[in-house]
């Protein structure tokens, strides 16, 4: 008599991706190479456990055949789902957090589910880990346009939000210099500048801005007149969304009913009203990216990438190595422990080659 198979549950967390779907697909194809492990997923994270009745499909080859191709995650996402601070609306519209961590870890083996792959970036991680010590057969996969997991040299997804960033960056220069204008190009990233960075020096900015470098408006400002001291000029600006000032505050405003995270994005705006105050006599326009950054086909580099990580949590499942986040290590798939995985946040050193090299270019970051 036949085995019964074991069963994988997928989901993926946070924030949509591009090259999620990626690794959903590598998961279920590694997967059907065993003959003993069933994949199956829960739609928008642990939401699909959670509610009543449950949602989870099962992975079959039909459903992911060519998916890594496509944007989002065919099992949708959330980032107002955390089984350990589930939020409930009250009737006065305040929001009274539950854990369910324990209700979650039960109806997961009720449903025979042998092991998780948690999708998602550093909250998801936290999540995974805090199961994890509860009892949860747990793999985490690291994944976020932002960059910011320090226990992997790179994210799935962040190299498609910076070609997306430097292809919009590309069009404003042009503008910029039919114009003789100063363009401001706001991208995403939260507390770390990667994007920015990147996007600054693949399109040849000016200025950059993020949020580990603080910018005096006076040097900015010094910056865009040697633009223009010959008549007129053009200056193209990359603002991180969370780029603030010296002495100065984050743009920031209170996030959705539900979500953890307070929502970023504006900056752009605040920097053009405080060049003007400071006497910038030129035209300035802005430009947010917001979402666009997040969406669309996943380049090569992330479908490979993420198929790789789909592969390497697959496997890690196989072997009972749970507790476990497969990693990018020195151009090869590893893997690292939960605990180590959520430690640090992976900011932009301001004394790396990669900011000294940008600087080398003479792309000023207002310090």
């Amino acid at each position: 008599m036949d085995q019964p198979k074991k069963k994988v549950l997928v989901l993926t967390g946070g924030g949509d991706c591009p090259g999620l779907n990626a690794v959903i697909r590598a998961i279920a194809k590694r997967a059907r190479k065993e003959k003993t492990w069933e994949v199956y997923g829960s739609i928008e994270a642990f939401n699909g456990v959670l509610n009543e009745p449950t949602e989870i499909v099962k992975l079959t080859s039909r459903r992911t055949a060519g998916i890594h191709v496509k944007g989002g995650t065919i099992l949708k996402t959330t980032n107002k789902g955390n089984p350990l601070k589930f939020p409930y609306i009250q009737p006065d519209g305040t929001i009274k957090e539950v854990n369910r961590s324990e209700e979650l870890i039960k109806k997961i083996k009720d449903l025979g589910f042998d092991a998780v792959i948690n999708i998602g970036g550093d909250g998801s991680q936290r999540i995974s880990k805090e199961l994890y010590e509860k009892g949860l057969n747990i793999v985490g996969v690291p994944k976020t346009i932002d960059n910011d997991l320090s226990a992997t040299d790179m994210t799935f997804g962040f190299q498609t939000a910076v070609q997306i960033a430097t292809d919009s960056f590309d069009k404003l220069v042009t503008t910029a210099e039919s114009h003789h204008r100063v363009m401001i190009m706001e991208v995403m990233g939260r507390d770390a500048g990667w994007i920015a960075v990147h996007t600054a020096i693949a399109g040849g900015a000016e200025i950059c801005l993020i949020p580990e470098i603080p910018y005096d408006i006076s040097k900015l400002v010094k910056r865009i007149d040697a633009r223009y001291k010959h008549g007129n000029g053009f200056l193209n600006i990359v603002i991180a969304e969370g780029a603030k000032p010296k002495d100065g505050t984050l743009v920031a405003r209170q996030g959705d009913k539900g979500s953890e995270h307070v929502r970023l994005g504006g900056v752009a705006f605040q920097l053009s009203e405080q060049l003007k105050l400071a006497g910038v006599k030129a035209d300035i326009r802005e430009t947010v990216l917001g979402h666009t950054q997040r969406g669309g086909t996943p380049v090569a580099f992330d479908r490979v990438l993420a198929s790789l990580f789909g592969v390497k949590a697959m496997e890690l499942v196989i072997h009972g190595e749970y507790g476990k986040m497969v990693a990018l290590k020195n151009n090869s798939i590893s893997y690292v422990s939960l605990e180590e995985a959520t430690r640090n946040y992976n900011f932009v050193d301001k004394d790396s080659f990669l900011v000294k090299a940008a600087k080398g270019l003479g792309i000023s970051f207002g310090d």
